[in-house]
């Protein structure tokens, strides 16, 4: 990262209120940038609410399928670098109301790139996706950024479909312009970390079974993830953000960011290493229909060369730090620092890493 790049950049966060959006802003904060989010409302239980995000940003709390609304934010704002973050993501919710999910997905990525066709100030556009893009062969190879995308649920479809949009956008309408904004899209890993509340995902609902003294109830044991710290992927939304406004032809593609191959586990794993300094107990329940992936792995040396990230954590590292966060909250001494201690600490091993 180039030192100060981010000082003083206007930025638009779509989905600033959600979990990762909050560590994105709370990053970007950090880093001097001026931030304008879009989203919904933060439930109160959030980590927004927890970590006192909204200070010193612009908050926009509206929906991304309101077009007037979020054309006008955009206009106003004038950013120069756009993450969109909001989405239905959540892979069991899209069996559940799956017109919702390709609504908000779809229409509010095309809503996004609509608003920004004539935004003259913007040159990064990042649209994020899903690692779940791809056409599911359960190989045990990781996807690459050229594998067929697919979805063989709502969400995933969803997604894939976003890739598709953006690049159809890309090329009618993005490269005709003579200012030429670089817009790519970037598909992550599970990614895990303080303050995930989210319902149907794994470490949320571990943490919610710790806390209220019940079963943790698991869908497939043996399923394989790519599992990371948050912290990974979003430094890859940096860099690849930061590419994109120097170099909008070279980067503006599809990119993966995911863990090493070590980072590659099944939940048991991953559970086990939990209890270690966890007490808790687990049943199996059936999938009820709900089709799952067995193995999912991401091939990320496109990223490592092209973009010169890496990540940098080891799964064990990245379930320390997210016990960290947890403990503490648990035990009522929770503080907002501890996510920018940590956001610190990552940042000085990143710049030892490369040197």
């Amino acid at each position: 990262m180039k030192k100060n790049f981010w000082k003083k950049k206007k930025v638009f966060i779509t989905g600033h209120t959600g979990f990762k959006g909050s560590w994105l802003t709370l990053w970007l904060k950090k880093l001097g940038a001026d931030v304008s989010g879009y989203s919904l409302k933060p439930k109160k239980k959030s980590l927004f609410i927890d970590a006192n995000i909204s200070n010193g940003i612009e908050s926009n709390y509206e929906n991304i399928l309101n077009f007037g609304k979020l054309s006008d934010k955009i206009k106003n704002f004038s950013p120069e670098i756009v993450f969109h973050l909001a989405a239905q993501p959540l892979v069991k919710l899209s069996y559940n109301n799956p017109r919702k999910t390709y609504s908000t997905n779809i229409f509010g990525t095309i809503n996004l790139l609509e608003s920004l066709k004539n935004c003259e100030s913007v040159k990064s556009i990042i649209i994020v996706t899903t690692d779940k893009v791809y056409e599911n062969r359960q190989t045990r190879r990781g996807y690459n950024e050229t594998d067929m995308l697919g979805g063989y649920d709502p969400y995933s479809s969803s997604k894939a479909c976003c890739e598709i949009i953006t690049n159809s956008y890309r090329s009618s309408f993005f490269e005709k312009k003579g200012w030429s904004p670089g817009i790519a899209t970037a598909r992550a890993g599970n990614v895990i970390g303080g303050g995930d509340y989210s319902e149907f995902r794994l470490i949320p609902d571990l943490f919610k079974s710790i806390q209220n003294q019940k079963v943790l109830k698991i869908r497939n044991i043996k399923s394989i993830r790519p599992w990371q710290h948050v912290m990974e992927a979003l430094k890859g939304y940096l860099r690849l953000a930061e590419q994109l406004y120097f170099n909008s032809e070279k980067f503006s593609e599809a990119w993966n960011f995911g863990p090493n191959k070590e980072g590659c586990k099944d939940v048991g794993w991953v559970l086990s290493q939990f209890r270690k300094n966890w007490n808790f107990s687990i049943s199996h329940v059936q999938q009820n229909n709900v089709y799952e992936s067995d193995i999912l792995k991401l091939d990320i040396s496109k990223a490592i060369k092209e973009l010169k990230w890496k990540p940098i954590l080891s799964l064990n590292e990245a379930i320390d730090l997210t016990s960290e966060w947890f403990r503490k909250k648990l035990s009522g001494e929770y503080s907002e620092n501890i996510l920018l201690d940590q956001i610190n600490s990552y940042e000085q091993r990143y710049i030892e890493s490369i040197r």
